[in-house]
């Protein structure tokens, strides 16, 4: 199981294309971008739930619509994107190069 539970859009890939590592790394590149922000706004859902709960526990009234927690989680998917680290961004390419190996050989 990897620590990324998010779902890739690879519909729009040419797996005929993928021959070799370059290729790969190329189109992994190429999907980061939307990755680091679904990534974001996956971590951004689960901290807007968290906060609801605190904040419900400490008995806190809560004024939250959907248009706020949809608005909560863009932004949290968008600020991962610009500060995710080298680090993150090349465990997150590693993945997706995982998931294109994995969708290539279906």
């Amino acid at each position: 199981m990897s620590k990324f539970e998010i779902n890739i859009d690879l519909s729009n890939v040419d797996f005929t294309s993928l021959e070799t590592e370059d290729d790969f790394q190329t189109e992994a590149k190429k999907l980061l971008p939307q990755a680091l922000i679904k990534l974001g706004e996956t971590v951004g859902e689960k901290t807007w739930e968290e906060l609801q709960k605190s904040l419900k526990a400490g008995g806190t009234k809560l004024n939250s619509s959907q248009s706020e927690k949809r608005k909560f989680i863009q932004e949290t998917g968008r600020n991962y994107q610009r500060k995710a680290s080298s680090r993150e961004r090349q465990e997150l390419e590693a993945y997706i190069i995982e998931q294109l190996r994995q969708h290539q050989q279906q």
